[in-house]
């Protein structure tokens, strides 16, 4: 009988420390759950985006009521492709410019958001892995703090989390082309142009470049241009680019090539079609723009004010390079006019 009572006490003794020991058991093991992270104030909401993945995010309005933004973004071998769809935006919002703003804390500029009736959207790629997108009514940020004037921040997407911040500066992927007094000279800019038959002839003047007052170029704004990454295209082939009138030029069309030579600076060529909207006798010009904000004019045209077409070809010595038209009054080294013109990457 007492071994009976001591069996059954042992089994009792075994048994609650085979549960004290499951419990134990159960307390420390954890389960790992992908969710979204981001600082609380969402402020910093750089992620990394995967290769060769659309990730679709959310862009919040700062200080704004009603406003909703979207950005599709695509990472391939030739870098980062962004599509921004800003829709709802208040009347008093005029003018936007989209950043991205790596680990680093750098701020690259993608370009004007065009705003039309409440709507805006932009096309452009940068060559980073790591970043936020910001759009600001600034169009020369050159950093970001808790002080800068933003009107729409990008939000963490589910299943990703926030990049620590980095004290690394990476390579300089864009510029805010700011005044010069001088450019770099290479062969004289050619500018063709060609006009269908018609009835009435049109007339196209073509204007060889010089230089301007230095006090012109002083008085110049700040313009910005983001980087092509010519280094990554591919020597002796074409590749095409998009381009977005604005101001005296909305309404036109152009195609754009760039053939980088394998032993020779970068052909441009941009080839204009339906020039009659723009104003008769008006300049246009178009510009490269270097990382260090050096300008170099690649050519002009000089509207009629009839229907026509016109093609600029020339070519630049820049080693990588971003590219906008301007309607200038007169001919300098540097622009002062309005940018008529913005090209970026075909997605």
């Amino acid at each position: 009988m007492k071994k009976q009572g001591l069996s059954v006490l042992a089994a009792v003794v075994l048994g609650l420390a085979t549960a004290a020991f499951a419990l134990g058991q159960e307390t420390t093991t954890t389960t790992k759950v992908t969710k979204t992270v981001q600082n609380p104030d969402g402020t910093y909401t750089v992620i990394e985006y995967p290769a060769k993945k659309e990730v679709m995010i959310n862009l919040n309005p700062v200080n704004i009521t009603g406003a909703k933004g979207v950005a599709t973004i695509l990472r391939d071998d030739d870098g980062t492709r962004i599509k921004l769809n800003l829709t709802s935006i208040p009347s008093e919002v005029t003018a936007l410019n989209l950043y991205a703003v790596d680990d680093t804390g750098a701020v690259t500029p993608l370009g004007p958001v065009t705003i039309s009736n409440g709507t805006g959207t932009l096309t452009s790629s940068v060559p980073l892995s790591k970043f936020m997108l910001i759009a600001s009514p600034d169009a020369s940020l050159s950093t970001y703090g808790p002080s800068t004037a933003v009107v729409f921040r990008s939000a963490v997407p589910e299943g990703y989390t926030v990049i620590p911040v980095s004290n690394a500066r990476g390579e300089t992927v864009a510029a805010v082309a700011a005044p010069v007094t001088a450019a770099p000279v290479t062969a004289a800019p050619t500018t063709t142009v060609v006009t269908p038959a018609t009835a009435a002839p049109t007339t196209t003047v073509v204007t060889p470049a010089t230089e301007a007052p230095a006090t012109a170029v002083a008085a110049q704004a700040a313009y910005q241009v983001a980087m092509l990454n010519i280094p990554r295209y591919k020597k002796g082939d074409d590749t095409k680019i998009k381009v977005d009138f604005a101001g005296p030029m909305t309404g036109a069309r152009a195609n754009v090539f760039i053939t980088p030579r394998k032993d020779g600076p970068t052909e441009v060529r941009v080839r204009f079609h339906d020039l009659k909207e723009a104003p008769a006798d008006q300049k246009f010009i178009l510009w490269a723009v270097s990382p260090d904000n050096t300008f170099h004019q690649i050519g002009q045209v000089i509207s009629t004010g009839a229907k026509n077409e016109a093609e600029i070809k020339g070519d630049t010595e820049f080693k990588d390079f971003g590219l906008l038209i301007t309607a200038e009054s007169a001919i300098g080294a540097s622009p002062v006019g309005p940018v008529v013109g913005t090209i970026t990457i075909v997605p």
